[in-house]
């Protein structure tokens, strides 16, 4: 398997990473992509990758939650960044409207620029969106069928919404322990949903699947977040990570 998005570079994990790294592999993780929040966690996540060579793969973004009064320097951070060296994508990006509202304008207009990199740099992106479906879409909407790709993180929308982001052309969806929660609704809509249009995540250290909900998250649990799918699909859980992995290798070029 591949976990498509984990923040397992967080202090969360400053303890007892090199066992959360163990244990991911033992669980028959393959790989890992480490998506960047802003310009704090940014040397965190890069060391993690340096220590994990061709097993950790970071991004760079400007989480949305993260835009505040200072948002230009971040992005100028994030673009002295992609010309000083290369990215598996660039994320996590998005509008988040769930904590504040107050810089809708300003998160739209770094979206838009990180979007524009990613054409730029030929990079896929990996998308928040939270309680912000028709505003994410929109700022999206100018870039339908330009080559634009990446996936929408934490998917939890409906059929409909899922219908329309893949309409998009060349994004996939994110399902993470989400699909595991009992009255989430989640796992009905994405058995209404091609198997080749999602791909594997955890989210970690957050949204951590049935059974350890209310604990950290991590990496290995992909297996139990796999083994549901496997469920919905009335599939094996190798025939999942068989085709999850070939959706995430596709997606992020991961040799």
């Amino acid at each position: 398997m591949i976990d498509s998005h984990s923040h397992i570079y967080a202090e969360e994990f400053d303890a007892d990473i090199a066992e959360a790294i163990q244990r991911a592999k033992d669980a028959g993780i393959k790989h890992i992509i480490l998506p960047n929040v802003d310009s704090e966690s940014l040397p965190r996540m890069l060391a993690l990758e340096t220590n994990y060579p061709n097993y950790c793969s970071a991004a760079i973004g400007l989480h949305p939650t993260s835009v505040k009064s200072d948002y230009q320097q971040e992005l100028k951070l994030l673009k002295s960044e992609l010309e000083r060296r290369s990215y598996i994508a660039v994320g996590e990006i998005g509008i988040d409207l769930y904590w504040d509202k107050t810089l809708l304008k300003e998160q739209i207009i770094c979206f838009k620029q990180q979007i524009e990199w990613a054409l730029e740099y030929n990079l896929p992106i990996i998308i928040h969106t939270r309680n912000s479906f028709r505003e994410t879409m929109n700022a999206l909407q100018p870039y339908k069928n330009k080559g634009l790709k990446g996936v929408f993180h934490s998917f939890t929308g409906s059929l409909a919404e899922a219908e329309e982001m893949l309409e998009l052309g060349g994004f996939l969806l994110g399902i993470n322990g989400i699909v595991t929660f009992k009255n989430s609704g989640l796992a009905e809509t994405v058995s209404k949903i091609d198997i080749q249009n999602i791909i594997l995540e955890t989210d970690s250290p957050y949204l951590t699947p049935t059974p350890y909900r209310g604990k950290r998250n991590e990496s290995a649990y992909l297996a139990i977040i796999c083994k549901k799918v496997a469920e919905i699909y009335n599939i094996s859980a190798e025939e999942v990570s068989k085709i999850t992995i070939q959706n995430s290798l596709k997606l992020f070029k991961i040799s």
